[in-house]
């Protein structure tokens, strides 16, 4: 792994100005592959005007974020984004595993690489923002109306860094090589066996490392009528059924450090551009239909009764998005959930 030195603060802060000014409405994360340079480093540019660094423990800071009350955590990967507002509840970590366990804010949170983080003021919005070590977004914490600005402002003053002029140190990514699919290697019979003997749905990981399979292999190997693939169109068909039917369902979305989960109905549903958005006052979901490669309705048997899921994968194959009928274990799944799946997806 390549460690580069993030450029020139000042050189970087004049290309990020006149970038923004030609392209008011791209996103940071876009516009740092635009200006070829990590997201990181341009909120990093800001650093003596509109961001603070950070240091310390951020486990210990993540356990007073309670304190701000309400606020917006947002989680995000290169398709989608996922924006819950609510308040930062039963909190606890077991060394770098983080759990967030509120009615609201649903979290897992891997800290293993959490590198950086920043307090950033801009346009009078004032967040909390994580970074991994290749300068890539983690997670973010926004302030609403409804939040303390008093306890963030002595959250940012408890964990400000002593040295604020510092060059970040971004570790290059490295460029993943697509590996063959040996499928003439996979005992199918036993893979199917042991899918239909899961008790969890979380053993599901643990078996796809066992056969050493890629999510899409798995997928096409299930047992009969155990996963089946649709049209990636079929997602805004789903999302107006659920809205129509007010049944709440589960939508996680997740980078290698996070992992966020909406539970609740979704409401007001609407396209714009390549985006299918979930615009409702504590939610927010933005979906890049055009980064969906395969999108499969997935059955995984459960203590509690078979669980049904969207899995939607991009073209690295990598799970981006997933949705669940509302459930908690020990309850077995909303029989409406697959019944309305069966109703509005388009299979191939």
């Amino acid at each position: 792994m390549k460690t580069t030195l993030s450029p020139d603060r000042t050189d970087l802060k004049a290309k990020w100005a006149e970038f923004k000014a030609e392209n008011p409405k791209t996103r940071i994360r876009d516009a740092a592959k635009e200006l070829g340079t990590s997201e990181a480093a341009l909120v990093a540019a800001g650093i003596g005007e509109s961001a603070v660094l950070l240091d310390g423990d951020f486990r210990e800071l993540i356990k007073e974020v309670g304190s701000l009350g309400h606020v917006m955590a947002l989680t995000r990967n290169d398709h989608v984004v996922h924006e819950r507002k609510g308040v930062y509840e039963k909190i606890s970590f077991n060394n770098h595993v983080g759990l967030v366990l509120g009615e609201d804010i649903d979290l897992r949170l891997f800290l293993g690489d959490w590198k950086f983080g920043f307090a950033v003021s801009e346009n009078d919005r004032h967040s909390l923002q994580f970074f991994n070590s290749f300068g890539e977004a983690t997670h973010k914490i926004y302030l609403t109306e409804k939040s303390n600005k008093e306890a963030y402002d002595a959250l940012v003053e408890k964990y400000k860094a002593a040295d604020q002029d510092v060059t970040l140190l971004v570790s290059e990514k490295p460029v993943k090589s697509p590996q063959p699919e040996a499928d003439a290697d996979i005992d199918v019979a036993a893979f199917r066996a042991e899918w239909l003997a899961l008790k969890d749905t979380h053993d599901f990981f643990t078996l796809l490392r066992k056969y050493k399979l890629s999510r899409k292999q798995a997928l096409r190997y299930a047992p009969e009528g155990f996963a089946y693939q649709i049209t990636p169109s079929s997602m805004k068909p789903v999302f107006d059924a659920v809205s129509e039917s007010g049944l709440p369902i589960m939508v996680f979305v997740s980078n290698p450090n996070c992992i966020q989960i909406h539970t609740g109905p979704i409401n007001k549903i609407f396209v714009m551009g390549p985006w299918l958005n979930i615009m409702d006052p504590e939610f927010n979901l933005h979906l890049r239909e055009d980064a969906i490669d395969e999108a499969w309705i997935v059955r995984k048997p459960t203590e509690d009764g078979v669980v049904t899921g969207i899995e939607l994968i991009d073209k690295d194959g990598v799970m981006f998005n997933q949705f669940f009928g509302k459930r908690k274990p020990g309850i077995p799944e909303l029989p409406e959930w697959p019944a309305l799946l069966e109703k509005s997806v388009v299979r191939l």
